[in-house]
């Protein structure tokens, strides 16, 4: 199961409703944060979240309602003994960034990390999944990001157990599409197993149309896409470098996303009915993110 939660849905300042940037996507062990906006520890307690729990940060840009809240959470996270080292990933300068953010303070209980500098391409990659990224224009450094978990294999039990087989190396080397021998006869992985397509995750914020949102978009079966603002202020968001609700809608319906949720909301709207009045005009399988929202998929 995947999980993704809201932690913060806003974008510039924070209202008494939305937070500044933050999408947790939890899978298995891992758990990826993507950006980490001001007051993002204290979200992440609000629906009991250990913040050392978090397994990796992906930050998207260096403006400050994407990353004022990494100084806390580090804090936090030494506070609650991190035992690991925290992997960083973000656009080229986010060395140089993170350095000066932590030389601003008296830094207590800081935990380990490892800052890596990414560009377009898949960054990491283990058994079960990858997470890729790729450049967004923006008004400074920006990328989007996308998790790709892996096919799997679903063993067919009926047939398992009609060959005498049960869980064990043998199931394990059909989970892996090898062949096996049963009885001495060959069984191929197709025999006795079907695959499972992997789900894909974008997430895809402060950018204009550009090739990168349409790659990350693509095929997605969840799409997470600012609509910072309605379209009668598309001017306004194109000087300010943001897509606005009905771009986002005609993203996702022109690159076959299959489900999207609309997030990175301007403050001037106090509540999500015209955002998805709008949206829902252009791209039916919409919903608009709230704080603390969770979608299982």
């Amino acid at each position: 199961m995947i999980e993704i939660t809201f932690l913060g849905t806003g974008c510039m300042q924070p209202t008494k409703t939305r937070n500044h940037a933050g999408v947790l996507l939890s899978y298995h062990q891992e758990n990826i944060l993507f950006d980490c906006g001001e007051g993002i520890q204290r979200q992440m307690r609000i629906v009991g979240i250990k913040p050392a729990k978090i397994t990796r940060l992906c930050i998207s840009h260096w403006h400050g309602d994407h990353v004022f809240g990494i100084p806390g959470l580090l804090s936090s996270m030494g506070a609650d003994q991190y035992a690991k080292k925290l992997f960083i990933y973000g656009p080229v300068g986010s060395k140089n960034f993170l350095q000066h953010l932590l030389q601003g303070f008296a830094a207590k209980d800081i935990i380990e990390h490892e800052v890596h500098e990414i560009k377009n391409g898949i960054f990491f990659e283990n058994d079960e999944f990858s997470l890729y990224a790729h450049s967004l224009k923006h008004s400074t450094p920006c990328i989007g990001f996308r998790f790709h978990e892996k096919d799997k294999r679903r063993i067919n039990v009926a047939k398992a157990t009609k060959l005498g087989l049960k869980e064990g190396p043998i199931l394990g080397k059909i989970q892996m599409g090898k062949s096996v021998i049963v009885n001495g006869r060959k069984v191929n992985p197709n025999d006795l197993s079907s695959v499972v397509k992997g789900r894909n995750i974008s997430y895809v914020t402060d950018t204009i149309e550009c090739q990168g949102v349409d790659l990350l978009a693509q095929e997605t079966d969840l799409l997470i896409i600012e609509g910072t603002l309605l379209d009668e202020l598309r001017e306004h968001a194109l000087k300010s470098k943001h897509l606005t609700v009905k771009q986002a809608a005609l993203i996702a319906a022109s690159n076959n996303a299959k489900k999207v949720v609309i997030t990175h909301l301007s403050q001037r709207y106090k509540t999500s009915s015209e955002i998805k009045e709008e949206a829902q005009q252009y791209f039916s399988e919409l919903i608009v993110a709230e704080d603390f929202m969770k979608i299982r998929i």
